[in-house]
């Protein structure tokens, strides 16, 4: 076991590592970046940042007005080999579809990645939605339906280091941000089979989702609905809601 830890160790590419934590700075609510805000955000030193800046600079994937950097559509490329071939969102791209046209709304499944949730896939547009939640994008995992969902499938103790490492912050009046809450909410998930984000990420955006399990039972998704808080109380998105992504998670479940 040793050795193959020590050759894991020599096989590990710390340059690239470093080039993915620069691609990996920049995101939705931080497009565009100071040299000394990509060097924070992906631990590194200014002078390494900027080469690592330039040369995806030099090979297209980045852009740069001599003080802001920002990403270039030819990063698009590094993920489509994975939307292209992974088989889970062609497995749920029908599901999705089947719950979106039951419920008028837009329907989508995330993943767990890190301290947030990353969506994977979603039904067609329906109605304007308050969030833009694309294929990638990424939310903090503490204050979504989805994200609650997937945390509230792992023991206590790995709950709380995730909470710590995301140092919640509010993002709204009505985000929850105490370890003690979020745990009463997580254990309320636990309790009802769902999870419900009232304007917690985004004044004017209530989601609902639930878990979808694989064959051993194993929660690694889940699937929510989102719309327009004065579009449906959450007492009908309960009523209304739940059995159409229920129906569809045990459909999407018996694939897996």
């Amino acid at each position: 076991m040793d050795s193959i830890l020590r050759q894991n160790e020599r096989d590990f590419v710390a340059s690239m590592a470093k080039g993915l934590a620069v691609i990996e700075a920049f995101d939705s609510v931080t497009p565009r970046l100071a040299l000394s805000e990509v060097a924070r955000k992906a631990g590194i030193t200014r002078a390494a940042a900027r080469r690592y800046l330039l040369t995806l600079a030099k090979l297209s994937y980045a852009e740069s007005d001599g003080k802001y950097y920002w990403l270039t559509p030819r990063v698009l490329r590094l993920g489509y080999g994975y939307l292209s071939s992974a088989p889970l969102p062609k497995l749920a791209q029908p599901v999705l579809e089947s719950v979106g046209e039951r419920t008028q709304e837009v329907a989508s499944i995330a993943v767990l990645d890190g301290e947030e949730i990353l969506f994977v896939a979603r039904s067609a547009v329906r109605r304007i939605l308050v969030a833009a939640t694309s294929v990638g994008t990424r939310f903090p995992a503490y204050c979504t339906a989805m994200g609650r969902v997937l945390l509230a499938s792992l023991p206590d103790a790995e709950i709380e280091r995730h909470l710590r490492r995301m140092a919640p912050k509010k993002l709204t009046p009505k985000t929850k941000t105490g370890m003690r809450e979020l745990m009463e909410e997580i254990n309320r998930v636990r309790k009802l089979g769902y999870a419900v984000s009232d304007e917690e990420l985004e004044i004017g955006l209530r989601t609902i989702a639930v878990p979808v399990a694989d064959s051993r039972g194993k929660v690694d998704l889940a699937m929510a609905v989102s719309l327009q808080a004065g579009r449906m109380s959450v007492a009908k998105m309960v009523k209304e809601l739940v059995p159409a992504l229920r129906t569809g998670a045990r459909q999407l479940s018996a694939m897996l």
